[in-house]
């Protein structure tokens, strides 16, 4: 969508509208383009392989391995040069690399980053403990 400026400069308001109600947003630019003054901005990564390794698997291993890699690859280079809304982190965004984490790993992580960017509860108790316990013992 962000290749399109039409439609970006379209849905920018309203996704600035949405966030205003309390939201968490995922997308290539929100903490660069749609929210830069957010408190907290998580930019999560993964390697190429670790990303297509997923997608493999999510798409029932319908196509080799290498294509969804080099698919993921043109993606990212052409994200990252285009003029409107470039793949990059925020200056201030805590990048988090998930190539070897599992889901609940990374959901632990953002949800420690979040208590601690705004001070207050943002899981159940425990979750961000053990994460920061796992952390401490890294």
């Amino acid at each position: 969508m962000a290749r399109h400026e039409g439609v970006r400069a379209a849905l920018l308001a309203f996704q600035r509208r949405f966030a205003q109600e309390g939201a968490v947003l995922d997308g290539r630019d929100i903490g660069t383009v749609v929210l830069p003054e957010a408190t907290v901005k998580i930019f999560l990564t993964a390697s190429p392989r670790a990303r297509a390794e997923r997608r493999w698997r999510e798409r029932g291993s319908v196509e080799p391995l290498d294509a969804v890699e080099a698919a993921i690859r043109a993606r990212d280079t052409q994200d990252a040069a285009r003029a409107i809304a470039p793949l990059r982190p925020a200056p201030d965004a805590v990048v988090i690399d998930t190539s070897d984490l599992d889901a609940d790993a990374v959901f632990a992580r953002a949800l420690a980053l979040i208590e601690a960017r705004t001070k207050a509860p943002a899981a159940p108790q425990g979750a961000a403990e053990k994460e920061r316990k796992r952390a401490e013992d890294a």
